[in-house]
């Protein structure tokens, strides 16, 4: 189905960070070892906050624990290669390896977008329609929202590397990334339909995080004529406070995303196509558990009750 057979080329070296003296490696390796640490650390504590901790089982927080679900499966289809490539003299990847990079790393980092766009429409709900809240997010209703945002995903992450695997690669074998991204595959690739699958991949994929985009902006427009309608400035900023680390969350997804499926085309460095792309695929899942864990007052408390009772129970 990946066109495996059609293809003269075996595997690909990954020339990502070649463009960067040897000198620099070792700190590449220790700073996105670190991050990726973290990152994983950082969801699991959340993830585990919200298992133990009764006053979180609610709808907002079951679907930031698929959140981070789904960006330890992103960052886990990524990173660990990512380091030691960083750390092998001749980087490279089968063919197959590459296309099973490519399908999870789209499917979790679209799931990721399908799940923010889900917790959009909670908060939505939660902020416009508090009455029928119990009603609409439903156990049965959110589990339904994060199985279809899954699927979602998956379908995405087979599209996209069907239509791209199919291609054939006949030529030079170095893509210019760190990982198996669509951009520098498409170049490697040969035939008549190349830039007609280029092409539909990518507006399969600009219309997927468009339409997300417009449906989370959509939802925030009648959050805040909501909130703007509450008399008391207390009450505002209660149901906002409530929004915050979520709107922040989407701001940093979609503004390095859009710097990744936006950016105009044109001669680029690869060192540059490199230090964009770790935005994207380290920085991001870094950010996300720091931006949840300091700006929702809940979960920050629910993490001194039930990390720092264990430590200082005195200082509680």
């Amino acid at each position: 189905m990946l066109g495996a057979n059609h293809s003269a080329v075996s595997e690909f070296i990954l020339i990502g960070f070649s463009a960067f003296p040897r000198q620099l490696i070792p700190a590449f390796f220790v700073l996105f070892l670190l991050m990726y640490l973290f990152t994983l650390l950082g969801n699991l504590v959340i993830m585990l906050t919200i298992w133990s901790e009764h006053s979180l089982h609610t709808p907002m927080y079951f679907f930031l624990c698929a959140l981070s679900i789904s960006e330890i499966f992103y960052t886990f289809a990524i990173i660990p290669r990512m380091l030691v490539d960083l750390l092998s003299t001749h980087p490279t990847i089968s063919f197959m390896a590459c296309a099973t990079q490519m399908f999870f790393s789209f499917t979790f980092g679209f799931t990721h977008s399908f799940l923010l766009t889900v917790m959009g429409y909670d908060r939505y709900v939660a902020i416009c329609h508090p009455l029928r809240y119990n009603v609409l997010m439903s156990p049965q209703g959110c589990t339904c929202l994060v199985a279809c945002s899954w699927a979602g995903g998956s379908v995405m992450g087979m599209v996209v590397t069907t239509a791209i695997f199919s291609l054939n690669f006949c030529g030079p074998n170095e893509v210019h990334h760190f990982f198996c991204h669509v951009p520098p595959l498409v170049k490697l690739a040969c035939g008549a339909n190349v830039s007609f699958v280029a092409k539909g991949v990518g507006l399969v994929c600009i219309t997927a995080l468009l339409t997300c985009f417009f449906l989370i902006l959509l939802s925030y427009a009648f959050i805040v004529a909501t909130i703007l309608k509450i008399p008391s400035a207390e009450g505002r900023h209660k149901a906002f406070s409530t929004c915050a680390s979520h709107l922040i969350v989407v701001v940093v997804h979609y503004g390095f995303a859009s710097v990744i499926y936006l950016k105009p085309k044109g001669p680029q460095s690869l060192g540059g196509d490199t230090l964009m792309g770790t935005t994207y695929t380290v920085l991001t899942p870094f950010l996300s558990p720091i931006i949840f864990s300091l700006r929702n007052k809940e979960l920050k408390n629910a993490l001194k009750k039930t990390f720092l009772s264990k430590l200082s129970p005195e200082k509680l």
